[in-house]
């Protein structure tokens, strides 16, 4: 697959974003001196769409929405990725999701052609033609990669499953709730699966937890699942046969219109660290963050009970601040968080910006 090269005109020199809130919290989370989008819109790349049989330029509208993994020693970029149909409304665009590798988390190479897309394969009714959006990816301790991702046939945004060895040839195996329950929860939307990880020796992997691997997903609320193999998946129900919230938004707070699923969660001494995605509603949140503006908070859940909420912060970890990260297709701004990696003793924060273009933030501890 060919490749073309970008270098980012940056170098990590820490500046302060916001300070800790509270002791559990990853970070502080600092942008590079003079920070720029490390993956931005580009028409120079062209590819042969299998939906169409057309030549599209398939990054050149948007790139943005982050997972992140490292392989092979080097951290891998699954973006998605929006080309230009006209016009510029959001969900109207076809997705796929791009790669780009960097082997210093300054610098990345960019495949000129995606990596996932939908084409002519089982899941055709679920992904044409809206496309494969917004992924998060872990790996397990025996190497197999696994990517949740929102399906968009333009009727239901549902998440779905695949999985890979090599992160090239990926196995789709649909829709996370098909099956459950007769397909109760098949036909609504869900999205945003953030499976729990571990940071073990060095390298972040799939845990379970009382035998059973979690994740949390969804949006506004933020629910939780379970599977025996990350692929079968049921989601928690209250007593009355409803899905459990375990993270909701708050009035008077920064998540005071919606929560959302960021990265996958961290295990950690104090509990499951859940990075989450949160917009405000001015009238009824924040005053000075805008309306509809996405910030980025965290959570700590019980690492016996996931379902169990012991803390939250009442400020945003991570805001739009710079002018790449409040323009562009999402006019009120975003710091979108959804990858996170452990990398060379430093993390690596990926998000997107205003619906448009990629970031990274980084924590040494």
């Amino acid at each position: 697959m060919k490749q073309i090269i970008i270098f980012v005109g940056f170098f990590l020199i820490s500046l302060p974003t916001l300070a800790q809130e509270k002791p559990w919290m990853l970070g502080p989370f600092e942008r590079a001196e003079n920070a720029q989008p490390i993956i931005s819109p580009t028409d120079l790349t062209s590819w042969q769409d299998p939906m169409s049989g057309k030549v599209v330029k398939w990054e050149s509208m948007a790139t943005f929405n982050p997972a992140a993994i490292v392989k092979d020693g080097k951290i891998h970029v699954l973006y998605r990725a929006e080309e230009k149909l006209g016009e510029l409304e959001i969900g109207g665009h076809t997705s796929r999701l791009g790669l780009a590798v960097s082997e210093d988390g300054v610098n990345y190479t960019r495949m000129k052609e995606p990596v996932f897309f939908p084409t002519d394969d089982n899941q055709k009714e679920f992904e044409w033609t809206g496309g494969t959006e917004d992924p998060r990816i872990v790996e397990t301790e025996d190497g197999l990669y696994v990517l949740t991702y929102t399906q968009w046939n333009r009727e239901y945004p549902r998440l779905a499953v695949a999985t890979s060895k090599d992160m090239q040839t990926w196995e789709k195996h649909g829709p996370i709730f098909k099956d459950f329950k007769d397909g109760k929860y098949h036909n609504q939307e869900t999205k945003s699966g953030a499976i729990v990880t571990e940071l073990k020796d060095g390298k972040l992997v799939a845990v379970k937890i009382n035998g059973k691997y979690w994740m949390y997903f969804g949006v506004p609320h933020i629910w939780l699942a379970t599977s025996d193999d990350l692929i079968h998946w049921e989601p928690l129900e209250t007593i009355d046969g409803n899905l459990a919230p375990v993270l909701s938004p708050r009035l008077g707070f920064f998540d005071s219109w919606l929560v959302e699923a960021g990265p996958p969660p961290v295990l950690t001494k104090d509990g499951i660290v859940v990075l989450y995605n949160a917009g405000n509603q001015q009238s009824l949140g924040v005053k000075n963050l805008g309306n509809r503006l996405y910030t980025g908070g965290q959570a700590l859940f019980d690492k016996n009970e996931p379902w169990k909420l012991l803390d939250r912060t009442n400020q945003p970890f991570i805001k739009p601040e710079l002018p790449f990260e409040k323009s562009g297709q999402y006019v009120d701004g975003t710091t979108f968080v959804e990858g996170l990696v452990y990398f060379k003793d430093r993390w690596y924060l990926y998000y997107g910006t205003a619906d448009s273009m990629v970031g990274v933030v980084t924590w040494k501890p």
